[in-house]
């Protein structure tokens, strides 16, 4: 029977078909988005999965796992994604039949009937049948439940974990748990780790790199037995050899989840089969992922999983497409090692290899060859032409000309070292460029002219390139550098400074990842190449520590510039500007006087109305401002932070209280948030408005964060600049009352100091995340708005302290002695 031709049959062509989807992994997420795209609305998409949420990246797992991400940062589709495309979500739901005859699945809340079935179980993982598996504490590492799990065991006092697996997961599993700060011991039956990917000699020098992060590896290891009474206490191997562990972690391989295929009366054999359509002995029936096997093979590489779900969208759109066998990819995602296999290395006397070793530089480079053409790669330490032996394998080319200079990599070519710009633009179009997302050269430049991006994660967003485990990262970046020419501004992934390879990025995951709580720390474990750092890096580690460790990290005020180290902004003339806080630009009598009386007592040359609704008094003497601060401090007067990265001013109309065209009142609503928010550090200066109509007399649509009140409640914007960059701001949502509108803003200014750069103001974020992220998190989903602002409210119980008192309290009082007398240097901002 012609299963293709008999499954394209036009009965079901006149009206919505029914489609249901068993798994909601990353194969099936991929094979939704394909089938929207080439049938959009054709079908009416039910989606179950066993876990109770959407697909995420689970190749992301292992940077949770050791907190390098959040699980939020892996989310492939969230709800608004799902619902966008009116799919039906029945998460946390177990499909336990298929009834083919009458066409439904079954579960325990019922039948679902379905005109085609897509089965995408994926697999389980090997549980190895040794005494005590069934302890608690053992544990595999295939979802998310896996992984809060481990996270909960590594909270323990002196926590000890045993990988049982030195392959792929295992290893990743071992240096995320690491990260938490666990004794990890990683068991391996055969003679070195990776030995699917790697050879003998790349497999040692991992198993060195891991055992300089603290992991004992131990190869040939014949496990015998998981000890305990009522819960794990060791691991003991056939040699007598005994480790303690808190929790034995199973990585030892994985099996295709086909109990459902079978029972149901599907042809299965190591999984289920599908021909070259992904179609399986059930014409209406199709499966993909780790679940299938096609020509004898099942994939587990997420690469080959991809082409699947492209073929399975064609097929069901009735165009002609073919799944072949491919050659796949791995790289290792563990931070700081780098690691490369492609294809098939085993020796034999038919083939030939190429060498390349630098001891001193840990790199090892060897490349198999048969009839001239490359077989297999395996690379370590150095693996920037990895998909350059990639392409070349896959697409059988002839290396004649280039075997002397081949191992040298692609920017030798010729005899000389070309520049490696060069090399990348030397790659075909079809050249895969992600392995992760199957993503070739061509697709990536042409969605960069054609959509006219200049920022990675819009790159990111809009070809998936570098979105899943990020190791191409450097390949897309070179190709924007390439395509964009003069117009490529690279700075979002240049090194914080030169003291150190990473960028800020990197530098905030690595923080929290590895629980650093002190600028000496974050020195020596990232190994900063100063002693203490620079005017450029000392003070973006001190905000990113006072973000991430509230109560915890104690602000170091020595890494701060000069106008934040004494409350008050520098001059030209090397005097102060001091600016007291007037709660959303309101003031009163008892105020004012008090200002005029420290102008006449300390001779202040001049006081200035400020664009912000603030009074600001000018040309203070250093040794001065003790004395200042005292008194307006007595008359109630705060710092107004106005030299801060920080909340600045919140400015406000009249609104409502006085104003014929006022709809809310905007003067008590920018009270109430200034009184809210004032003492948050941000990475950047943050200015609020609000104003009471669309009159915008408080011109709240070019502030960081702008409120304009209607009749309905508050449109509330952000994003905007009028300085050196001039830009409108972007509407973020509405919100029906005062409270919800600050639960929005406090969400929204805690986003943005969890993932803001130092220095990078607040539109610059909003366009190098994406505005539909940032709605996603702050407006969409509500679960996700609470926690930020309960973070936020957290953080705020230890930054509304007034520096100014603690100042005339004698708190650094050495700070505002004539600057002459100590030699202090002024620091520009």
């Amino acid at each position: 029977m012609d299963l293709l031709a008999e499954f394209s049959a036009p009965a079901q062509a006149t009206r919505t078909e029914k489609l249901v989807v068993i798994g909601a992994g990353m194969a099936s997420g991929r094979a939704l988005e394909h089938i929207f795209e080439e049938t959009p609305g054709r079908f009416e998409v039910t989606l179950f999965g066993s876990e109770p949420r959407g697909n995420y990246n689970r190749l992301m797992l292992s940077p949770v796992l050791g907190g390098e991400k959040e699980y939020e940062q892996i989310i492939t589709h969230d709800t608004a994604w799902y619902e966008r495309h009116g799919v039906k979500t029945r998460f946390g739901e177990t499909i336990t039949g298929i009834d083919r005859q009458r066409k439904v699945v079954i579960s325990k809340a019922g039948e679902t009937p379905y005109d085609r079935l897509i089965i995408a179980t994926g697999s389980a993982p090997f549980i190895i049948p040794l005494p005590g598996k069934d302890l608690p504490g053992v544990m595999v590492f295939r979802d998310l439940d896996d992984v809060n799990a481990m996270v909960e065991a590594a909270q323990r006092p002196n926590p000890k974990a045993v990988v049982i697996g030195g392959g792929l997961l295992g290893l990743e599993a071992a240096a995320a748990l690491r990260l938490r700060g666990m004794e990890v011991v990683v068991l391996h039956i055969m003679g070195h780790v990776m030995d699917r990917q790697l050879d003998p000699a790349a497999g040692y020098l991992l198993q060195r790199d891991l055992e300089k992060r603290g992991i004992k590896v131990h190869c040939t290891a014949q496990t015998k037995a998981i000890l305990g009474e009522n819960c794990v206490e060791a691991v003991a191997l056939d040699d007598g050899t005994t480790y303690g562990a808190d929790i034995v972690v199973m990585a030892a391989g994985i099996r295709p989840e086909t109990r459902l295929a079978v029972d149901a009366g599907l042809h299965v054999e190591r999984g289920i089969v599908v021909n070259d359509q992904m179609v399986t002995s059930d014409p209406d029936i199709l499966a993909l992922g780790e679940c299938v096997e096609h020509e004898r093979v099942v994939y587990g590489l997420v690469a080959p999983l991809y082409d699947q779900a492209k073929v399975l969208a064609k097929t069901l759109a009735k165009q002609d497409a073919a799944f072949r066998p491919v050659q796949t990819a791995t790289q290792l995602k563990v931070t700081g090692v780098s690691v490369y296999s492609a294809g098939d290395f085993a020796d034999a006397e038919d083939r030939e290899e190429i060498v390349l070793r630098d001891a001193a530089s840990g790199i090892y480079k060897r490349v198999v060859l048969k009839d001239n053409k490359i077989l297999g790669a395996v690379l370590y330490g150095e693996t920037g032409d990895g998909p350059w032996f990639y392409d070349m394998l896959r697409k059988g080319t002839d290396t004649t000309e280039l075997r002397d200079t081949l191992i040298f990599g692609q920017a030798y070519q010729g005899g000389a070292a070309l520049d490696p710009m060069a090399a990348v633009a030397a790659l075909p179009d079809d050249a895969e460029i992600c392995g992760c997302n199957g993503v070739c050269k061509g697709k990536i430049t042409g969605a960069i002219t054609g959509m006219g991006l200049t920022d990675l994660d819009r790159v990111r967003a809009h070809t998936k390139a570098s979105a899943s485990c990020g190791s191409c990262t450097h390949l897309v970046e070179k190709l924007m550098a390439i395509t964009l020419g003069d117009a490529y501004n690279p700075a979002a992934v240049k090194p914080l400074c030169p003291c150190t390879d990473y960028d800020h990025g990197a530098v905030r995951r690595l923080i929290v990842a590895k629980g650093l709580k002190s600028i000496p720390e974050v020195m020596q474990e990232l190994e900063w190449k100063t002693s203490c750092g620079c005017a450029k890096c000392r003070p973006a580690l001190n905000y990113y520590l006072v973000a991430e460790w509230p109560g915890e990290y104690e602000d170091d005020g020595q890494s701060r510039f000069i106008n934040e180290r004494v409350h008050a902004n520098i001059q030209k003339d090397g005097t102060y500007s001091v600016v007291p806080r007037m709660w959303g630009g309101m003031t009163n009598p008892k105020e004012l006087r008090a200002i005029a009386d420290v102008a006449d007592k300390f001779n202040i040359p001049a006081v200035k109305v400020t664009g912000g609704q603030r009074i600001d008094l000018l040309g203070v003497k250093k040794e001065d401002l003790p004395g200042v601060w005292a008194d307006l401090n007595a008359a109630g007067m705060m710092s107004g932070a106005a030299y801060a990265k920080g909340l600045r001013t919140v400015k406000t109309c009249v609104g409502s209280d006085w104003c014929r065209f006022g709809t809310q009142d905007s003067t008590g609503f920018g009270i109430r948030l200034e009184k809210y928010l004032w003492g948050a550090w941000t990475p950047a200066k943050l200015k609020l408005a609000v104003s009471g109509c669309p009159r915008n007399c408080a011109e709240a649509t070019c502030k960081d964060i702008g409120v304009i009140c209607i009749d309905s409640g508050y449109d509330i914007h952000f994003a905007g600049a009028a300085g050196l960059d001039i830009k409108g701001t972007e509407l973020l949502g509405h919100a029906d009352s005062e409270d919800e509108a600050l639960e929005i803003i406090a969400a929204l200014t805690q986003l943005y100091r969890e993932q803001g750069y130092y220095l990078e103001r607040i539109y610059k974020w909003a366009k190098r995340v994406g505005i539909d992220t940032i709605k996603a998190a702050v407006i969409e989903d509500g679960a996700k708005r609470k926690q930020l602002f309960d973070r936020f409210a957290y953080s705020q119980q230890f930054a509304q302290v007034d520096p100014w008192e603690e100042r005339v309290n004698g708190k650094d009082a050495h700070e505002f002695a004539a600057m002459a007398e100590f030699g202090f240097p002024v620091a520009a901002e």
